[in-house]
Formats: C-alpha cells, structure tokens, sequence
C-alpha cells in the first residue's frame, strides 16, 4: 500500500472523520428495451402513463422510442438507491400491457434500422433538439448500435471529505481546484483498473447474429442464432459495440480537467469531414445537429465521465468549467440478465470500494504510453478475459490478469474494514470476498455463467435473455406498489405531460436559430 493512501486511511479512520465515508452519493441510471410477448423490439410509442419522456425526473427515453431510461435520486446508502430503482420498475410494470423489459445489454432482435422508432419528445425547441440529435446518431453510427442498453453509476465522495484532506496535506491551491483535480485523479485510476469491472461484472459475451447487420467480425458460431466469443467478458464495450471513427483521436488522457474540457470544446466546434458530406439538412429536414466530430458534448463515448449538475438551460462543460467536478459517472458496466434490476447491492458495494481506492490513491499523470496500455488492458479483457493464463500491461511488464486483481482486491481490503466499521456490518468485506472468488474461479463471473446456461438449456442468446426477461417480469409483477406509492408515481407523471404542454405553448421562435445559439453556447464559454 503506498504512504498516501495509508496516511488518508489513517485520517479517516479517525472516530471523529468515520462518517465521512458513509457520506458517499449513490444513483442509478439503467437503460432497458421494451419488446413484445416473443422478444421482438417493441415498436409501440413510449406509455403515456409513463409521463413526459422530455420533463420526468426519473422515468425517460435514450435514443429510441423503445428503449427506456429509469433514473434514480441521488441516495447515501446504495440499498435505498436500489429500492429507489426497483420501485420505478414495478410502476412501469403496472403500465407496460402485455410488454415486458429486455434483461440483457445487448438487444433483442431488431427490425430493419429503417423501422427501429428515434425517441420524439414533442414539438418545443429543445424537444426538437433532442430528436434531432438522436437523428445524427442515426446517420453517422446507425440505430443498431444505439439500441444496446447499459447501467450507469453516479458516485460523489461526502463533500466534507475534500478539505478535509487539503488541509491534511497541506495543499493551498483554491478548494474547487482541489476537489475537481482529486475527481480527475480518480478517474485516471478508474483507467488504470477498470478492466477489474468487465472482468467480474461483464455480462454481455454473446449476442444476436443478426446484430451484425452483415458486418464483417471475428466471433464465433455459438449456434445458428448466436455470435460470441468464449473468453468474452463484455462484447458491448468491446469494437462490435459503442465505437466512433471520428472519435478515435478524441481519447483524454484526464490529466486534468482543462484538457478534458477543451478537448470536449474542439470536438463539438471542428467539423469533420464524413459528416459535413451528409449536411445538417436534407430536403429542408434536419438531419444532425451540426457536422463537427461530436454533436454535443454527450455524444463522446467513454467508461467514465467527470459530471456536475447543471443548471436551467446549462450545458454540461459549461457547468464543469464553471463549478469543477462534483461527481463521476461510470459508464462501463454491462446490464447483468440474471438480476431483476440488473445490478445488486453486491455490486454496488464493490464498486463504491473501488471507486473510493481510485479516489484515494496515487494517481500519477498518464504518461510515456501508460493511457494507451490502458485502453489495451480493457479491450483485452472484455474480449478474452475469461482466457486462462491471460496477462495484461502492468509498469512495463506483463502479470496475470488473475494475480493483478487479487492484489488489487487485498489493497481494497482496509478500505472496506473501515466503511463496515462505520456501518456495524461486513457488508462490504462479503462483497469484496464475492470479487476474489470469481478471480479464484472464472466461472462464477456473470459472463461465464450465462454461455454455461446457454449451453446446459441448449438456448441461443435471445432465449435466454427472454426467459430471463419473463422470469423478471414475473417478479415485479408479483408485488404491485402501495397505493401511496402508486399515486406518488402518477403525480409525477401527470406533472412532466403538464410542464412539456407547458414548454409546447409557449412562443416558439425559430428552430435554426435556437439549435445556432445552442451551438454557439459552447463556442463562446471562456477557459
């Protein structure tokens, strides 16, 4: 263990600093598929009894009509941000008719692109916008890849904890520099060890062979129906899933946030050449928002984001360059199909101490190749982590996947003593033990698990997932909400239809000159 991170142990194992680290935020964003009684896509307009998919706070679309978002608050004990999640699921339920959710990341089989429904969000400026945006996702990476879902965990450290460590260490620089550059030094770690997630939460080893469209690949024949890999931990974050041409040369390196930010500003403002040949209209209809590498900062695909909230109207880096860096987004993790939720508290557990060891330890600047050995790491592992004898790139040298993460895991192991001190419980050290025995024993890990069941129930990959998907419909079905609950859930729907009736009756003024100002809100910000 290095000196830093046993002296900020040391600190906040103090009795008076403990709580400290109970003082983590927590929320949840899962994407899910919404398909009919035999899995196909569900091409039905997004459930009015939902809300507004523009104005509800928890409840919304992705890209497609057909792809759901559920959104959590933000919550100090992960169980409640679970509870939270598992509660939005059981009020769809309620509204879904003979539909049902998709259980896996990778879709169910998908109708020609032409019919796969873009989410619409009503007929205000910036409802148009957001279809509009979704439209160039379509033109320049196509609606297959869009359709892949995923589970995405916002964590903030207890805002307290930040000066406290500045002053321990005698740092003098501006608090908000301190605790921005602190979050970038968690992600520069997150980058280093994040192949540690797809290794033992990667469930997406298999796939649709029809996913493909045709493309040419280098999978393998599972059955007629099915394309895997046999190491595979997590294909989604792997070449056949989110991946951008265009974006190639766009990779931070996170050595601080400046760089980060403007890196962000040239991409949404330098226009790129395969984009500017379809044009941002055809036949006087938008098409894209603008033609520039990145539509909008969002569009930038990446494992991890530093975020801040925004405010009315504000967008995402202006709020960054403006406030600094309030919490991260991981954005990596695949939807496991045998959960109801796709994620459980284990889970969660795991990745609060990880990410906590990523916040409190050394975090060197990413240098003399170690950002591209990185990202080598990663890809390695979600398509052959599984391989036995398998090494990855670690301070120059190649060590087994196995034997790194089990160090990694030892490193964690006075982290978790702590929280489960704080918390009267071994909650956390149940959760790492659950981590050291899938290194121990591949097959315990999600991905291994579903191509052994595949195999044992002779299923492709969308029967699994769809007696999966029934398995958990079933579950929230069985226990509807309470009637407080449930009217709570409906308030909230009927308050975002009236705040989007309220956006739509509004003057509209001119849709080319509200998307040129939006553009050029980005433009203008000063560093």
């Amino acid at each position: 263990m290095s000196e830093l991170l046993q002296r900020r142990l040391a600190l906040l194992g103090a009795p008076e600093y403990l709580s400290l680290l109970g003082g983590n935020l927590h929320g949840i964003e899962r994407e899910c598929l919404r398909v009919d009684d035999d899995g196909q896509l569900a091409l039905t307009p997004h459930p009015r009894a939902l809300g507004s998919a523009l104005t509800h706070p928890q409840i919304t679309t992705d890209y497609s009509e057909s792809l759901l978002e559920f959104i959590t608050p933000a919550e100090t004990d992960p169980a409640v941000t679970l509870a939270d999640l598992e509660r939005i699921h059981r009020f769809t339920y309620a509204h879904l008719g003979d539909e049902r959710l998709w259980s896996a990341s990778m879709p169910c089989p998908l109708p020609d692109e032409e019919a796969i429904p873009i989410a619409e969000y009503g007929s205000s400026n910036i409802g148009r916008l957001k279809h509009v945006y979704r439209k160039g996702l379509a033109l320049r990476y196509g609606k297959t890849m869009q359709c892949i879902a995923g589970i995405h965990y916002n964590f903030s450290l207890a805002e307290a904890l930040w000066p406290l460590l500045q002053r321990s260490e005698g740092d003098t620089r501006p608090p908000r520099d301190y605790q921005s550059e602190s979050y970038i030094g968690l992600i520069r770690n997150f980058r280093r060890y994040s192949w540690l997630l797809m290794y033992l939460f990667g469930a997406s080893p298999a796939l649709d062979a029809g996913f493909l469209r045709g493309r040419p690949h280098q999978l393998q024949a599972f059955d007629e129906h099915t394309l895997y890999l046999p190491w595979a931990t997590s294909l989604r974050m792997s070449d056949l899933g989110y991946q951008s041409s265009a974006q190639s040369s766009l990779t931070p390196c996170y050595n601080d946030l400046a760089s980060y930010t403007d890196s962000l500003r040239l991409a949404v403002s330098t226009p790129y050449p395969p984009y500017a040949a379809f044009g941002t209209k055809r036949d006087g209809e938008w098409q894209q928002l603008n033609t520039n590498v990145i539509q909008i900062e969002n569009e930038y695909y990446s494992s991890i984001r530093p975020k801040r909230v925004t405010y009315s109207g504000e967008r995402p880096i202006q709020a960054l360059m403006a406030r600094g860096v309030q919490y991260v987004e991981v954005r990596c993790l695949d939807i496991n199909p045998f959960l109801p939720l796709g994620i459980d508290l284990e889970e969660a557990r795991f990745l609060d101490l990880f990410l906590i060891y990523c916040a409190l330890l050394d975090s060197p600047l990413l240098e003399n190749g170690e950002c591209r050995s990185c990202t080598e790491n990663f890809l390695k592992t979600v398509k052959e982590g599984r391989r036995p004898g398998l090494h990855l790139q670690h301070q120059g040298r190649q060590v087994l996947l196995r034997d790194w993460g089990l160090e990694l895991l030892e490193t964690m192991a006075p982290i978790a003593a702590l929280l489960d001190r704080h918390h009267g419980d071994d909650a956390h050290a149940r959760a790492l033990a659950a981590q050291r025995a899938k290194l121990e024993d591949p097959e315990l890990t999600p991905s291994a698990r579903i191509l052994a069941e595949m195999r044992e129930r002779g299923e492709s990959f969308v029967q699994f997932a769809l007696r999966q998907s029934r398995q958990h419909e079933a579950f929230f079905r069985a226990l509807p909400l309470s009637d407080a609950e449930r009217q709570a859930f409906e308030a909230l729907a009927t308050q975002s239809l009236a705040e989007q009736a309220e956006l739509e009756a509004q003057p509209r003024g001119d849709f080319d000159a509200f998307v040129a100002a939006y553009q050029a809100s980005i433009i203008g910000v000063a560093v």
